[in-house]
Protein backbone atom coordinates (compact mmCIF):
# COMPACT_ATOMS: atom_id res chain seq x y z
CA UNK A 1 0.00 0.00 0.00
CA UNK A 2 1.95 3.40 -0.71
CA UNK A 3 1.85 5.75 1.64
CA UNK A 4 -0.03 9.25 1.76
CA UNK A 5 2.95 11.49 -0.20
CA UNK A 6 3.51 8.57 -2.78
CA UNK A 7 0.26 8.70 -3.77
CA UNK A 8 -0.35 12.60 -3.90
CA UNK A 9 2.90 12.01 -6.18
CA UNK A 10 2.10 9.53 -8.61
CA UNK A 11 -1.63 11.18 -9.15
CA UNK A 12 -0.70 14.56 -9.91
CA UNK A 13 2.35 14.47 -12.36
CA UNK A 14 0.83 17.44 -14.12
CA UNK A 15 0.73 19.12 -11.34
CA UNK A 16 4.65 18.23 -10.70
CA UNK A 17 5.86 19.08 -14.19
CA UNK A 18 4.16 22.79 -13.94
CA UNK A 19 5.62 23.70 -10.55
CA UNK A 20 8.61 22.72 -11.69
CA UNK A 21 8.96 25.30 -14.40
CA UNK A 22 6.67 27.46 -11.59
CA UNK A 23 9.84 27.49 -9.77
CA UNK A 24 12.33 29.06 -12.07
CA UNK A 25 9.96 31.89 -12.26
CA UNK A 26 8.18 32.68 -9.29
CA UNK A 27 9.77 32.71 -5.61
CA UNK A 28 9.18 29.52 -4.60
CA UNK A 29 7.34 28.43 -7.05
CA UNK A 30 3.73 29.97 -6.10
CA UNK A 31 2.02 33.21 -6.38
CA UNK A 32 0.17 33.23 -2.63
CA UNK A 33 1.96 31.72 0.73
CA UNK A 34 -0.96 29.77 1.28
CA UNK A 35 -0.46 27.79 -2.06
CA UNK A 36 3.37 26.29 -1.10
CA UNK A 37 3.44 22.74 -0.84
CA UNK A 38 5.97 20.29 -0.66
CA UNK A 39 6.96 18.49 -3.14
CA UNK A 40 4.81 20.65 -4.86
CA UNK A 41 0.61 22.50 -4.79
CA UNK A 42 -1.56 21.38 -7.05
CA UNK A 43 -2.26 23.21 -10.14
CA UNK A 44 -6.08 23.75 -11.01
CA UNK A 45 -7.87 24.04 -14.16
CA UNK A 46 -11.61 25.35 -13.59
CA UNK A 47 -14.24 24.77 -11.15
CA UNK A 48 -18.15 24.95 -11.33
CA UNK A 49 -20.61 24.86 -8.34
CA UNK A 50 -18.59 23.14 -5.52
CA UNK A 51 -16.36 21.30 -7.42
CA UNK A 52 -13.03 22.08 -9.47
CA UNK A 53 -10.46 20.07 -11.51
CA UNK A 54 -6.90 20.06 -11.43
CA UNK A 55 -4.06 19.84 -14.32
CA UNK A 56 -4.19 15.68 -14.20
CA UNK A 57 -7.95 15.72 -14.87
CA UNK A 58 -8.62 14.85 -10.63
CA UNK A 59 -11.83 16.19 -9.44
CA UNK A 60 -12.33 17.74 -6.36
CA UNK A 61 -15.28 19.05 -3.38
CA UNK A 62 -14.11 22.19 -3.03
CA UNK A 63 -13.44 23.83 0.10
CA UNK A 64 -10.90 26.64 -0.22
CA UNK A 65 -13.93 28.28 -2.00
CA UNK A 66 -11.47 30.86 -3.55
CA UNK A 67 -10.04 31.49 -0.47
CA UNK A 68 -13.42 32.15 1.50
CA UNK A 69 -14.42 34.49 -1.31
CA UNK A 70 -17.31 31.59 -3.30
CA UNK A 71 -20.03 31.77 -0.74
CA UNK A 72 -22.28 30.90 -3.84
CA UNK A 73 -19.27 28.24 -5.37
CA UNK A 74 -17.28 28.07 -8.23
CA UNK A 75 -19.09 30.12 -11.77
CA UNK A 76 -22.43 31.08 -10.36
CA UNK A 77 -24.15 31.31 -13.15
CA UNK A 78 -26.00 34.81 -12.31
CA UNK A 79 -22.45 36.55 -11.16
CA UNK A 80 -20.79 34.82 -14.79
CA UNK A 81 -23.75 36.28 -16.73
CA UNK A 82 -23.72 40.05 -15.08
CA UNK A 83 -19.76 40.08 -15.70
CA UNK A 84 -20.07 38.76 -19.25
CA UNK A 85 -22.13 41.44 -19.85
CA UNK A 86 -20.20 44.45 -18.49
CA UNK A 87 -17.17 42.74 -19.80
CA UNK A 88 -18.37 43.90 -22.91
CA UNK A 89 -19.35 47.44 -21.81
CA UNK A 90 -16.61 48.13 -20.47
CA UNK A 91 -13.13 46.69 -18.02
CA UNK A 92 -11.81 50.60 -16.96
CA UNK A 93 -14.36 53.51 -17.83
CA UNK A 94 -12.00 55.74 -16.26
CA UNK A 95 -14.77 57.36 -14.78
CA UNK A 96 -17.85 57.18 -12.00
CA UNK A 97 -20.63 54.47 -13.00
CA UNK A 98 -23.87 53.68 -11.43
CA UNK A 99 -22.74 50.19 -10.99
CA UNK A 100 -20.55 51.32 -8.13
CA UNK A 101 -23.53 52.99 -6.64
CA UNK A 102 -25.45 49.18 -7.13
CA UNK A 103 -22.59 47.65 -5.17
CA UNK A 104 -22.14 50.09 -1.92
CA UNK A 105 -25.96 50.06 -1.65
CA UNK A 106 -26.24 46.12 -1.98
CA UNK A 107 -23.37 46.37 1.02
CA UNK A 108 -25.55 48.98 3.50
CA UNK A 109 -28.71 46.98 2.89
CA UNK A 110 -27.08 44.24 4.44
CA UNK A 111 -24.68 45.61 6.96
CA UNK A 112 -26.46 48.50 8.95
CA UNK A 113 -23.31 50.20 10.86
CA UNK A 114 -21.91 51.05 7.38
CA UNK A 115 -23.41 54.96 6.60
CA UNK A 116 -20.58 55.26 3.91
CA UNK A 117 -17.99 53.21 1.82
CA UNK A 118 -15.22 53.87 -0.25
CA UNK A 119 -14.05 50.77 -2.51
CA UNK A 120 -10.42 49.08 -2.72
CA UNK A 121 -8.70 46.69 -4.78
CA UNK A 122 -7.95 43.84 -1.71
CA UNK A 123 -8.35 43.41 1.59
CA UNK A 124 -5.06 44.29 2.82
CA UNK A 125 -5.64 47.79 1.03
CA UNK A 126 -8.90 48.55 3.03
CA UNK A 127 -7.49 47.20 6.42
CA UNK A 128 -4.43 50.33 5.60
CA UNK A 129 -7.40 52.85 5.22
CA UNK A 130 -9.57 51.66 8.23
CA UNK A 131 -6.33 52.34 10.09
CA UNK A 132 -5.31 55.42 8.32
CA UNK A 133 -9.03 56.82 8.22
CA UNK A 134 -8.80 56.32 12.35
CA UNK A 135 -5.65 57.87 12.95
CA UNK A 136 -7.25 61.03 10.76
CA UNK A 137 -10.54 61.66 12.54
CA UNK A 138 -9.18 60.88 15.98
CA UNK A 139 -5.81 62.99 15.54
CA UNK A 140 -4.23 60.02 18.02
CA UNK A 141 -1.27 57.89 16.16
CA UNK A 142 -1.44 54.45 17.62
CA UNK A 143 -3.73 51.02 16.85
CA UNK A 144 -4.47 48.67 19.06
CA UNK A 145 -4.05 45.06 17.68
CA UNK A 146 -4.37 41.59 19.07
CA UNK A 147 -1.78 38.50 18.86
CA UNK A 148 -1.67 36.64 15.48
CA UNK A 149 -4.91 38.29 14.05
CA UNK A 150 -4.78 38.77 10.06
CA UNK A 151 -5.67 41.68 8.94
CA UNK A 152 -3.48 41.33 5.41
CA UNK A 153 0.50 41.89 4.51
CA UNK A 154 1.16 45.60 4.75
CA UNK A 155 3.57 46.81 7.69
CA UNK A 156 1.07 47.77 9.80
CA UNK A 157 -1.06 44.67 9.89
CA UNK A 158 2.11 42.36 10.48
CA UNK A 159 2.26 43.29 13.92
CA UNK A 160 1.72 40.95 16.33
CA UNK A 161 1.68 38.30 13.55
CA UNK A 162 2.47 34.80 13.84
CA UNK A 163 4.67 34.92 10.76
CA UNK A 164 8.42 36.68 10.53
CA UNK A 165 8.49 39.69 9.29
CA UNK A 166 12.05 40.48 7.25
CA UNK A 167 12.01 43.77 5.56
CA UNK A 168 9.71 45.67 7.91
CA UNK A 169 11.49 48.52 9.77
CA UNK A 170 10.78 48.20 13.70
CA UNK A 171 9.82 52.00 13.68
CA UNK A 172 6.70 51.05 11.36
CA UNK A 173 6.00 49.25 14.44
CA UNK A 174 6.30 52.18 16.84
CA UNK A 175 2.09 53.13 16.64
CA UNK A 176 1.02 49.37 17.24
CA UNK A 177 0.32 48.11 20.56
CA UNK A 178 -0.35 44.09 20.35
CA UNK A 179 -2.48 42.73 23.02
CA UNK A 180 -3.42 39.24 23.95
CA UNK A 181 -6.35 38.05 21.73
CA UNK A 182 -9.57 38.20 23.84
CA UNK A 183 -8.24 39.33 27.14
CA UNK A 184 -10.44 42.52 27.73
CA UNK A 185 -8.27 43.61 30.79
CA UNK A 186 -5.65 43.86 28.61
CA UNK A 187 -6.99 46.77 26.31
CA UNK A 188 -8.85 48.21 29.23
CA UNK A 189 -5.03 48.28 30.81
CA UNK A 190 -3.57 50.27 27.80
CA UNK A 191 -6.78 52.71 26.90
CA UNK A 192 -6.32 53.70 30.36
CA UNK A 193 -2.65 54.41 30.37
CA UNK A 194 -1.94 55.71 26.93
CA UNK A 195 -4.20 58.92 25.47
CA UNK A 196 -3.09 58.72 21.67
CA UNK A 197 -5.00 55.37 20.82
CA UNK A 198 -6.59 56.05 17.48
CA UNK A 199 -8.27 52.42 16.97
CA UNK A 200 -8.28 49.02 17.86
CA UNK A 201 -8.92 46.18 14.96
CA UNK A 202 -9.36 43.04 15.11
CA UNK A 203 -10.87 39.69 13.43
CA UNK A 204 -14.48 39.78 15.12
CA UNK A 205 -14.79 35.96 15.41
CA UNK A 206 -11.00 35.22 16.82
CA UNK A 207 -7.88 34.73 14.62
CA UNK A 208 -8.00 33.43 11.12
CA UNK A 209 -11.70 33.24 10.69
CA UNK A 210 -12.01 31.64 14.30
CA UNK A 211 -9.36 28.76 14.43
CA UNK A 212 -8.30 30.61 17.68
CA UNK A 213 -11.54 32.02 19.50
CA UNK A 214 -12.55 33.85 22.43
CA UNK A 215 -15.87 34.19 24.16
CA UNK A 216 -17.18 35.98 21.42
CA UNK A 217 -20.45 37.52 22.45
CA UNK A 218 -19.20 39.23 25.44
CA UNK A 219 -15.84 40.36 24.57
CA UNK A 220 -17.22 41.96 21.51
CA UNK A 221 -19.50 43.43 23.48
CA UNK A 222 -16.77 44.16 26.52
CA UNK A 223 -14.77 46.40 23.26
CA UNK A 224 -17.53 48.15 22.21
CA UNK A 225 -18.12 49.85 25.78
CA UNK A 226 -14.13 50.30 25.94
CA UNK A 227 -13.51 52.24 23.25
CA UNK A 228 -16.72 54.34 23.00
CA UNK A 229 -15.67 55.17 26.27
CA UNK A 230 -12.33 55.87 25.48
CA UNK A 231 -13.16 57.64 22.51
CA UNK A 232 -11.34 54.95 19.99
CA UNK A 233 -12.44 53.31 16.72
CA UNK A 234 -13.23 49.74 16.89
CA UNK A 235 -12.54 48.34 13.59
CA UNK A 236 -13.75 44.82 12.50
CA UNK A 237 -12.18 43.32 9.86
CA UNK A 238 -14.54 41.41 8.02
CA UNK A 239 -13.08 40.17 5.17
CA UNK A 240 -13.57 36.38 5.53
CA UNK A 241 -16.75 36.94 7.53
CA UNK A 242 -18.39 39.65 5.94
CA UNK A 243 -21.56 38.08 4.60
CA UNK A 244 -20.23 34.55 5.79
CA UNK A 245 -20.52 34.48 9.59
CA UNK A 246 -24.34 36.18 8.91
CA UNK A 247 -25.49 37.84 5.74
CA UNK A 248 -24.48 41.37 7.68
CA UNK A 249 -21.43 39.91 9.14
CA UNK A 250 -20.16 38.98 12.30
CA UNK A 251 -21.28 42.23 13.30
CA UNK A 252 -25.12 41.52 12.36
CA UNK A 253 -24.50 37.52 14.00
CA UNK A 254 -23.32 39.01 17.55
CA UNK A 255 -25.71 42.10 17.78
CA UNK A 256 -22.15 44.68 18.31
CA UNK A 257 -21.85 47.61 16.14
CA UNK A 258 -18.09 48.80 15.13
CA UNK A 259 -17.25 52.07 13.79
CA UNK A 260 -15.93 51.04 10.50
CA UNK A 261 -15.76 47.54 8.93
CA UNK A 262 -13.22 45.91 6.25
CA UNK A 263 -14.70 44.07 3.83
CA UNK A 264 -13.37 42.14 0.72
CA UNK A 265 -13.31 38.49 -0.96
CA UNK A 266 -17.07 37.66 -0.95
CA UNK A 267 -18.27 41.39 -1.03
CA UNK A 268 -16.48 41.43 -4.90
CA UNK A 269 -18.58 38.76 -5.81
CA UNK A 270 -15.07 36.70 -5.89
CA UNK A 271 -13.63 39.24 -7.75
CA UNK A 272 -11.12 41.18 -6.63
CA UNK A 273 -12.26 44.35 -4.48
CA UNK A 274 -12.31 45.26 -0.75
CA UNK A 275 -13.82 47.99 1.09
CA UNK A 276 -14.14 50.38 4.16
CA UNK A 277 -17.60 51.22 5.49
CA UNK A 278 -19.07 52.62 8.20
CA UNK A 279 -19.58 56.22 10.52
CA UNK A 280 -20.17 58.72 7.83
CA UNK A 281 -18.25 61.47 9.93
CA UNK A 282 -15.20 58.93 9.86
CA UNK A 283 -14.96 57.80 6.01
CA UNK A 284 -15.84 61.33 5.31
CA UNK A 285 -12.35 62.34 6.18
CA UNK A 286 -11.29 61.01 2.62
CA UNK A 287 -14.29 63.70 0.98
CA UNK A 288 -13.63 66.71 -0.89
CA UNK A 289 -14.93 69.71 1.01
CA UNK A 290 -13.44 72.44 -1.28
CA UNK A 291 -11.68 74.25 1.70
CA UNK A 292 -8.00 74.53 0.70
CA UNK A 293 -7.03 74.03 4.08
CA UNK A 294 -9.33 70.61 4.71
CA UNK A 295 -8.40 69.36 1.21
CA UNK A 296 -4.76 69.99 1.30
CA UNK A 297 -3.62 69.00 5.15
CA UNK A 298 -6.32 66.84 6.97
CA UNK A 299 -7.76 64.88 3.80
CA UNK A 300 -7.13 61.53 3.98
CA UNK A 301 -5.82 60.86 0.38
CA UNK A 302 -7.37 57.56 -1.52
CA UNK A 303 -6.38 57.22 -5.47
CA UNK A 304 -6.21 53.89 -6.45
CA UNK A 305 -6.21 52.39 -10.90
CA UNK A 306 -9.15 49.76 -9.86
CA UNK A 307 -11.44 51.44 -7.25
CA UNK A 308 -15.18 50.28 -8.17
CA UNK A 309 -13.68 48.76 -11.02
CA UNK A 310 -16.90 47.64 -12.74
CA UNK A 311 -16.22 44.08 -13.13
CA UNK A 312 -16.16 43.52 -9.73
CA UNK A 313 -18.92 45.89 -8.66
CA UNK A 314 -21.30 44.20 -11.07
CA UNK A 315 -20.20 40.66 -9.36
CA UNK A 316 -20.04 41.96 -5.99
CA UNK A 317 -23.57 43.74 -6.31
CA UNK A 318 -25.00 40.49 -7.91
CA UNK A 319 -23.76 38.35 -5.76
CA UNK A 320 -25.16 40.37 -2.14
CA UNK A 321 -28.29 40.84 -3.84
CA UNK A 322 -28.74 37.28 -4.09
CA UNK A 323 -27.95 36.95 -0.15
CA UNK A 324 -30.43 39.55 1.16
CA UNK A 325 -32.91 37.98 -1.04
CA UNK A 326 -32.38 34.05 -0.83
CA UNK A 327 -31.43 31.50 1.81
CA UNK A 328 -27.59 31.51 0.82
CA UNK A 329 -26.57 31.40 4.26
CA UNK A 330 -29.29 29.30 5.63
CA UNK A 331 -27.87 26.68 3.07
CA UNK A 332 -24.56 26.99 3.65
CA UNK A 333 -24.59 27.24 7.38
CA UNK A 334 -26.83 23.55 7.25
CA UNK A 335 -24.31 22.09 5.10
CA UNK A 336 -21.77 23.28 7.37
CA UNK A 337 -23.43 21.56 10.17
CA UNK A 338 -23.46 18.21 8.80
CA UNK A 339 -20.44 18.78 8.15
CA UNK A 340 -19.18 19.24 11.29
CA UNK A 341 -21.13 16.89 13.23
CA UNK A 342 -20.20 14.07 11.24
CA UNK A 343 -16.16 15.10 11.21
CA UNK A 344 -16.94 14.65 15.71
CA UNK A 345 -18.53 11.87 14.78
CA UNK A 346 -15.65 10.41 12.76
CA UNK A 347 -12.88 11.30 15.84
CA UNK A 348 -14.90 9.76 18.33
CA UNK A 349 -16.11 6.54 16.27
CA UNK A 350 -12.38 6.02 15.25
CA UNK A 351 -10.98 6.62 18.53
CA UNK A 352 -8.80 9.10 16.97
CA UNK A 353 -7.64 12.51 18.84
CA UNK A 354 -9.84 15.29 17.17
CA UNK A 355 -12.24 17.86 16.62
CA UNK A 356 -14.15 20.07 14.61
CA UNK A 357 -15.31 23.78 15.49
CA UNK A 358 -16.66 27.24 14.14
CA UNK A 359 -19.51 29.30 13.16
CA UNK A 360 -21.72 29.42 10.28
CA UNK A 361 -19.85 27.64 7.19
CA UNK A 362 -16.43 28.11 8.57
CA UNK A 363 -15.43 24.71 10.19
CA UNK A 364 -11.98 24.22 11.82
CA UNK A 365 -9.99 20.73 12.45
CA UNK A 366 -8.10 20.46 15.25
CA UNK A 367 -6.22 16.89 15.73
CA UNK A 368 -6.50 17.16 19.35
CA UNK A 369 -9.23 16.33 21.88
CA UNK A 370 -11.32 19.03 23.57
CA UNK A 371 -14.89 19.56 25.20
CA UNK A 372 -15.93 22.55 24.10
CA UNK A 373 -19.88 22.85 22.76
CA UNK A 374 -17.72 22.76 18.52
CA UNK A 375 -18.50 26.17 17.99
CA UNK A 376 -16.58 28.76 20.27
CA UNK A 377 -13.13 26.53 21.40
CA UNK A 378 -12.28 26.35 24.54
CA UNK A 379 -8.58 25.03 23.88
CA UNK A 380 -5.53 27.40 24.41
CA UNK A 381 -4.64 29.09 21.25
CA UNK A 382 -0.84 27.75 22.21
CA UNK A 383 -2.12 24.29 22.02
CA UNK A 384 -4.28 24.89 18.55
CA UNK A 385 -1.40 26.93 17.09
CA UNK A 386 1.38 23.59 18.26
CA UNK A 387 -1.37 21.37 16.61
CA UNK A 388 -1.85 22.80 13.23
CA UNK A 389 1.64 22.91 12.79
CA UNK A 390 2.18 19.48 13.06
CA UNK A 391 2.99 16.85 10.58
CA UNK A 392 -0.16 15.05 11.17
CA UNK A 393 -2.53 17.96 9.59
CA UNK A 394 0.43 18.15 6.58
CA UNK A 395 -0.93 14.32 5.83
CA UNK A 396 -4.78 15.07 6.57
CA UNK A 397 -4.45 18.05 3.69
CA UNK A 398 -2.80 15.50 1.08
CA UNK A 399 -4.95 12.47 2.46
CA UNK A 400 -7.98 14.29 1.27
CA UNK A 401 -6.51 15.67 -1.72
CA UNK A 402 -5.72 11.51 -2.73
CA UNK A 403 -9.38 11.03 -1.62
CA UNK A 404 -11.01 14.20 -4.16
CA UNK A 405 -11.71 16.80 -1.68
CA UNK A 406 -9.55 20.12 -1.05
CA UNK A 407 -9.42 22.18 1.97
CA UNK A 408 -8.66 25.77 3.00
CA UNK A 409 -5.37 26.18 4.44
CA UNK A 410 -4.41 22.77 6.04
CA UNK A 411 -6.96 22.37 8.12
CA UNK A 412 -10.30 24.14 7.53
CA UNK A 413 -13.76 23.77 6.06
CA UNK A 414 -15.05 26.96 3.95
CA UNK A 415 -18.72 25.63 2.99
CA UNK A 416 -20.60 27.05 -0.06
CA UNK A 417 -24.26 27.47 -0.47
CA UNK A 418 -23.37 24.87 -3.86
CA UNK A 419 -22.48 21.97 -1.43
CA UNK A 420 -25.16 19.34 -0.86
CA UNK A 421 -25.43 16.74 0.97
CA UNK A 422 -24.54 14.29 -1.35
CA UNK A 423 -21.22 16.48 -1.21
CA UNK A 424 -20.87 16.50 2.41
CA UNK A 425 -21.31 12.67 2.80
CA UNK A 426 -18.64 11.94 -0.44
CA UNK A 427 -16.06 14.08 1.99
CA UNK A 428 -16.78 12.61 5.29
CA UNK A 429 -16.14 9.26 3.41
CA UNK A 430 -12.80 11.03 2.21
CA UNK A 431 -11.87 12.26 5.36
CA UNK A 432 -12.49 8.67 7.15
CA UNK A 433 -10.18 7.00 4.19
CA UNK A 434 -7.76 9.72 4.93
CA UNK A 435 -7.83 8.79 8.90
CA UNK A 436 -7.27 5.33 8.37
CA UNK A 437 -4.67 5.83 5.95
CA UNK A 438 -2.88 7.93 8.31
CA UNK A 439 -3.39 5.72 11.48
CA UNK A 440 -1.78 3.12 9.34
CA UNK A 441 1.27 4.89 9.08
CA UNK A 442 1.03 6.20 12.51
CA UNK A 443 -0.33 9.65 12.74
CA UNK A 444 -3.40 9.33 13.78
Amino acid sequence: MPTILEEYTAKHPGSAQRYAEAATIFPGGVTHDTRYATPFPLYMTHGSGPRKWDADGNEYIDYVSGHGALLLGHSHPEIADAVSRQILRGTHLGGSTEEEIRWAKAITALVPSVEKVRFHSSGTEATLMAMRLARAYTGKAKIIKLQDHFHGWHDYAMAGSDQGAPGIPEASWGSMIVVPSGDLSAVEDVLSRDPDVAGLILEPTGAHYGQLPYDTPNYLKGLRSLTTHHGVVLIFDEVVTGFRASPGGAQAKYGVSPDLTTMAKIVAGALPGGAVGGKADIVDMIAHRGDPEWDNSRRVYHPGTFNANPLSAVAGATCLEMIATRPVNETADAMAAQLKRGLNDLFGKMEVAGHAHGIASMVHVVLADCDCDRELCIMPHSRIKETTASAKVTAMKRGLQNNGVDIMGRDAFLVSATHTESDIDTTLDAFEKTLITMRAEGLA
